[in-house]
């Protein structure tokens, strides 16, 4: 469920969103809101919001600072302006933060749903982005970028790993596949990824473990299967070494931060 926060110093103009925008969401959202922008910054660590609507002119801490302050943080909410025509100057400002919107007073109904719409699929793609970006290895993601460069030995050494992780694999056997000795297919693989083979494999092992663990509900057993490895105990060892937690720690982690896929 998306959280949104309303922050505004008029009872009248916070109620009205308030209640515009739980008539929107039909209990799809949780609708909270703030008197100020103090009381707004004491709420959300706990909240999580993903949306803030915020007025520009506030007393104490005003629209602008709390945009700013908001953007420091590791996760930021987007967010929405409400301002005056007096104040436009100050909307602009506001984008300068990556506010998504700003609306003027007296605010449209039509158009404070149609902001918010956009402003939560904003939020939602700038999240699976932050996913994605957690859940790649940035040592694969390296092996990935500079593809355009590797020979085609490479490349097709490279494709034969992602079509095989399920099965047993040595660097022979890949090397026999490109029909290449041994030595110099692991000379050329280090010299070409920057990682030895044996390295590559099981990062890759475990970027896909990574992913089958954020995207589906299968057991700890049945993954290590599905990414090479016989048996559970190794598997949770190698991704142990790797990611500095169990495979079972990584899903809760994720699942605590609301970064499952599923």
């Amino acid at each position: 469920m998306k959280t949104i926060l309303i922050v505004d110093d008029e009872p009248r103009t916070r109620e009205g969103i308030r209640k515009t925008l739980e008539a929107w969401s039909a209990g799809s959202c949780r609708i909270e809101t703030a008197a100020s922008g103090v009381e707004a910054l004491r709420m959300l660590p706990e909240l999580r919001a993903n949306l803030v609507v915020t007025d520009i002119r506030m007393p104490e801490i005003g629209g602008l600072e709390l945009i700013e302050k908001l953007s420091e943080a590791p996760n930021p909410p987007v967010v929405i302006v409400i301002s005056g025509h007096s104040e436009f100057d100050y909307a602009k400002r506001a984008l300068q933060f990556g506010v998504v919107d700003y609306l003027l007073k007296p605010l449209d109904k039509g158009k404070l749903v149609q902001a918010v719409e956009t402003a939560l699929v904003r939020e939602e793609k700038q999240n699976r982005i932050k996913r994605m970006e957690q859940l790649v290895d940035p040592k694969l993601l390296e092996t990935v970028q500079e593809e355009k460069v590797y020979s085609a030995q490479i490349q097709e050494a490279l494709k034969y790993v992602d079509e095989h992780l399920h099965e047993s694999m040595s660097m022979k056997e890949v090397a026999d596949h490109l029909h290449l000795n041994a030595s110099y297919f692991s000379v050329l693989f280090k010299e070409q990824t920057g990682l030895t083979f044996s390295e590559y494999l099981t990062r890759r092992r475990v970027q896909r473990a990574k992913e089958l663990l954020l995207a589906t509900p299968l057991p700890i057993s049945e993954i290590s299967e599905r990414v090479g490895y016989q048996t559970a105990k190794y598997f949770i060892k190698v991704f142990r070494d790797q990611e500095n937690m169990s495979p079972s720690q990584y899903r809760q982690q994720a699942t605590d931060r609301g970064e499952r896929i599923q």
